[in-house]
């Protein structure tokens, strides 16, 4: 990376490790922080076209935490899934497999995408004590204030699988449609700050296996989002919204968290969908209060 670290020190000081297990036919890889015998554990999965490296902001607050967060499969150092579409069913079948191998009993948080996956999983009985949705996809996408923007990236990500393989991936991966969208989430006016998260989506936001897993993913995030799962949702669950999300607007968020059976609402001004990086510290803290109430200790 060329921009500074922000959360530099504060990563420095995390301890991690990396590591690999074999899942859904494939092998995933993972990245452990903090100490291996903490009280508590976190499984942390990130959001479409992320990796494990957008949540380090948060992770980076979380001292005394375990946190294992994986690339999603198809993302990062995550083959894709072999011989399978990589909808909804695929995703959470390897959730279930990766949380059953690596920390059952985990608390489980999703960012996003990794929103809908987690609460997929736990809606279809994935054994997790608690459960946090940061940026949650609280409404049908193509709902939302962007849904025009929405229909035009459906669009893009079909062209992008249609076009000669070489068009289609130069498409993709275009690092100009990816600054657009860095510019269009960014809601800090901090210099700094901004190119950091520019300089994030430059490095990581291309990192996709091939176009067809990509095309696969990004129609199941926009055909999926949060409010199918909440009423089957039954352990505590902590939601961590925006106040100037794009995506799903807050008041979207308000109703959602209603049917939930046992839910937290904690909303952030002044920050869109880029939480994990504008705001870690305020999200961090949200979830040290969560996951320190009695009932959520010891989940090793």
């Amino acid at each position: 990376m060329t921009a500074p670290q922000p959360y530099a020190e504060l990563l420095a000081a995390t301890p991690v490790v990396r590591r690999e297990v074999p899942v859904g036919g494939g092998v995933t890889a993972y990245w452990e922080y903090g100490p291996a015998d903490a009280d508590t554990s976190v499984i942390a999965v990130h959001g479409f076209r992320g990796e494990h490296h957008g949540l380090e902001p948060v992770v980076a607050h979380l001292p005394g935490i375990r946190v294992i967060s994986p690339d999603l499969p198809g993302f990062g150092e995550t083959p894709a899934l072999p011989g399978l579409t990589h909808d909804l069913d695929a995703y959470v079948g390897w959730l279930r497999g990766f949380v059953a191998a690596v920390a059952p009993g985990a608390i489980i948080l999703g960012h996003s995408f990794g929103s809908i996956v987690v609460s997929a999983a736990v809606a279809e009985g994935m054994p997790a004590p608690r459960v946090i949705l940061v940026n949650p996809i609280g409404a049908p996408a193509l709902e939302g204030p962007r849904g025009v923007l929405t229909r035009l990236a459906i669009f893009y990500y079909w062209a992008g699988a249609r076009l000669p393989e070489r068009l289609g991936d130069a498409l993709l991966r275009n690092k100009a449609i990816v600054r657009v969208m860095s510019i269009s989430m960014a809601k800090t006016r901090d210099p700094v700050l901004r190119a950091f998260i520019h300089d994030q989506h430059d490095t990581y936001f291309s990192r996709f296996a091939d176009r067809d897993m990509l095309r696969d993913a990004f129609v199941t995030s926009v055909s999926h989002d949060v409010l199918e799962f909440a009423e089957r949702i039954a352990q505590p669950t902590l939601l961590i919204a925006a106040q100037r999300d794009d995506i799903t607007p807050i008041e979207a968020e308000r109703r959602l968290a209603k049917r939930f059976p046992d839910a937290e609402l904690v909303e952030i001004p002044d920050v869109g969908h880029l939480i994990h990086y504008e705001t870690p510290a305020v999200a961090a803290e949200a979830i040290r209060r969560f996951v320190a109430r009695p009932d959520a200790s010891d989940t090793r």
